[in-house]
């Protein structure tokens, strides 16, 4: 599935499928809306009539409608189009190893709702059960939404290429788990399952308001309990072989480091996930398993509130992580060189208190040019880009650019 850039296409041209230029509008609308025909037939440099026809197959297919009338330019005042997010819904589900959240959000990806959480069940099964429950709730207690057109699912962990079982989530613990065929029984709606930093690229490349597009590859790193990078390419997902790439949290730093959740030592995620900065500010063995959080054991917003109180352990936890978390980047440049490097989690919450030390890192790190300069946008929790992904792997598929043999 590949994004169609409103800003920069060429429109099909005789002999090519004309499935193209639909698909064109229709971003176009998603992009400008409220856009009129004549506003359209501008844009993609053709004639109203031909456009015209494009926009009537949109409305019969309900993925438009036309809404206010704008202001006249002379003649006839213009109808404007919208993408057709009424009486449509998609929700989305964010399962991580300590909490799975819930969101209802319209096509377009705007949330119809507060985000609903509660801690992850250990049983993938009662998991389920308790996310059917809610689901069907939800979607009963709110008729406003409308009609569900399906159900998002991200989770952390590698995802097979069909999108219906789940390999192995190392932060989770599960191997081998159909979340798909249970889920989509219990809910009687269409599920998709993808893992949950595939999910935030895919937000951000699909997002209808923020950051352009840019030529070649973006990409995504998440820092939470675990650590996952999602890559895109021209606006494409990146998955590789058997949907496993881009798997640098289990990139070993150090032979010897300290024992990952995946089984081995020095892992990336190691050194950087939610478990290290505790274990750092501690001064406790990092490796897995480790306690829960607890009243006792501060969680990453204690530690990052007393750094901004002043508090030299703290500080210099928070550093030495920034430290770690450049190392782990330089790693991502010299294997992809991405233009823009989006930053979520946990870990965006002290970003401006280790950022000096994160590019210290990649330049003591940097082969041949300074890396120092690399484009990062930290996105941050309130933004929801896991939820944000979930919603999308329902919604954007009618969006997509159509394969073209």
């Amino acid at each position: 599935m590949r994004r169609i850039n409103p800003s920069a296409f060429r429109v099909a041209r005789r002999g090519t499928s004309r499935e193209i230029n639909r698909q064109i509008a229709l971003n176009l609308v998603r992009e400008k809306q409220p856009i009129s025909r004549a506003d359209l037939a501008r844009l993609m440099g053709m004639r109203p009539g031909a456009v015209s026809l494009l926009v009537n197959e949109l409305l019969e297919s309900r993925l438009v409608f036309e809404g206010a009338k704008g202001d006249s330019q002379g003649g006839r005042r213009p109808t404007h189009l919208y993408i057709e997010t009424r009486r449509r819904c998609a929700v989305a589900v964010d399962i991580s190893a300590s909490h799975t959240s819930i969101l209802v959000t319209d096509l377009l990806g705007h949330p119809l709702m507060e985000v609903e959480e509660f801690p992850t069940r250990r049983r993938p099964q009662a998991l389920v059960n308790e996310l059917a429950t809610r689901i069907r709730a939800l979607l009963k207690d709110h008729p406003g939404f409308g009609e569900c057109i399906g159900v998002g699912v991200v989770v952390s962990g590698m995802v097979d290429l069909l999108g219906s079982r789940l390999m192995f989530s190392p932060t989770l613990g599960w191997r081998d788990v159909d979340l798909v065929g249970p889920l989509k029984a219990a809910t009687r709606l269409p599920v998709v399952v993808e893992n949950s930093v595939k999910a935030c690229i895919l937000a951000q490349v699909w997002a209808v308001t923020g950051d352009a597009l840019v030529d070649g590859p973006v990409v995504f790193v998440n820092v939470s309990d675990g650590v996952g990078v999602g890559i895109a390419v021209d606006g494409k997902l990146v998955r590789g072989a058997n949907n496993i790439a881009g798997e640098f949290g289990h990139v070993p730093l150090s032979m010897y480091g300290p024992l990952c959740a995946c089984g081995q030592r020095g892992c990336w995620e190691a050194y950087v996930s939610k478990r290290a900065i505790r274990a750092r500010y501690l001064g406790t063995d990092a490796s897995w398993p480790a306690s829960g959080e607890t009243e006792e054991e501060p969680t990453v917003k204690h530690i990052v509130a007393r750094a901004r109180a002043g508090e030299a352990r703290a500080m210099e936890t928070l550093r030495e992580t920034g430290y770690y978390l450049g190392r782990g980047f330089s790693i991502i440049v010299k294997s992809i060189d991405p233009r823009r490097v989006y930053v979520g989690g946990e870990i965006t919450l002290a970003w401006d208190l280790f950022e000096s030390a994160v590019r210290d890192a990649l330049r003591e790190q940097a082969l041949v040019r300074d890396p120092g300069a690399m484009e990062i946008r930290v996105v941050p929790l309130s933004e929801h880009p896991r939820l944000r992904g979930a919603a999308a792997l329902v919604s954007t598929p009618a969006f997509a650019a159509p394969t073209v043999a």
